[in-house]
């Protein structure tokens, strides 16, 4: 199992394929195995390097205060272990935030950045989909347990970086090019707030799918990949 020591805690990840790095951030509660189609089909023209955040999968869950900024010195921490001098980096949703982090803090180790199903500032709250309620419902309850799953101390850890974290005065400072991809029908993270984040990013470019929070898994999953294959490319 490939682990790395950083930032005072175990990190699980994975490499796949060849090429320029691409680090992919995973969201709230979520571990690497949820994102394999994506990893697949990334590797084909790039060194994926995958990981289960603090708090998640097979990445050790200390039951302390997490912060965005403390998980992207994590992020940076995993590249230094892994000879990762720069890279692209797509975030998604709490990983959106943490890229998001990565560019701000460390924006010599950021060439492009693709934001997805994010906003650049919590609100003081976490709106979860009714579907995602009960299935962490059931997870707590030992009704319906993964492979590796979250305890609810970890999930609420995580929920409350991400909640309270906030970029939005800070985005002026982004300079590296940045797609931000989101779903119209939205409801943990509204459009509008990606919206803001458009216009606080200079030079970024923005794109709408019609889906939800999970738009880029589902009927959406090509369109997305295609956006996001053709701007990494370029």
């Amino acid at each position: 199992m490939p682990t790395a020591r950083v930032n005072g805690i175990t990190m699980y990840y994975e490499q796949h394929g060849a090429g320029e790095p691409l680090l992919l951030i995973n969201g709230l509660a979520a571990n690497i195995t949820l994102l394999a189609p994506l990893i697949a089909w990334f590797a084909r023209s790039h060194r994926v390097v995958a990981f289960d955040n603090r708090g998640a999968g097979r990445t050790d869950k200390p039951d302390a205060p997490y912060t965005i900024e403390l998980m992207a010195k994590d992020t940076a921490a995993l590249m230094d272990a892994l000879s990762v001098e720069r890279a692209n980096v797509l975030g998604i949703s709490m990983g959106g935030r943490i890229a998001l982090e990565l560019a701000l803090s460390c924006p010599n180790r950021v060439g492009r950045l693709v934001l997805v199903s994010t906003s650049a500032a919590g609100r003081g709250k976490i709106t979860v989909s009714w579907p995602m309620r009960l299935l962490l419902r059931l997870r707590w309850l030992g009704l319906l347990r993964g492979k590796y799953p979250q305890p609810r101390y970890a999930y609420l850890r995580q929920r409350q970086a991400s909640a309270s974290y906030d970029a939005t005065g800070r985005l002026g400072d982004i300079r590296v090019p940045a797609l931000i991809l989101h779903g119209r029908r939205d409801r943990s993270m509204p459009v509008d707030l990606a919206e803001r984040m458009h216009a606080g990013i200079p030079g970024s470019r923005v794109e709408l799918f019609r889906g939800g929070h999970m738009f880029f898994l589902f009927a959406e999953r090509q369109q997305f990949l295609d956006q996001a294959g053709r701007f990494l490319a370029e």
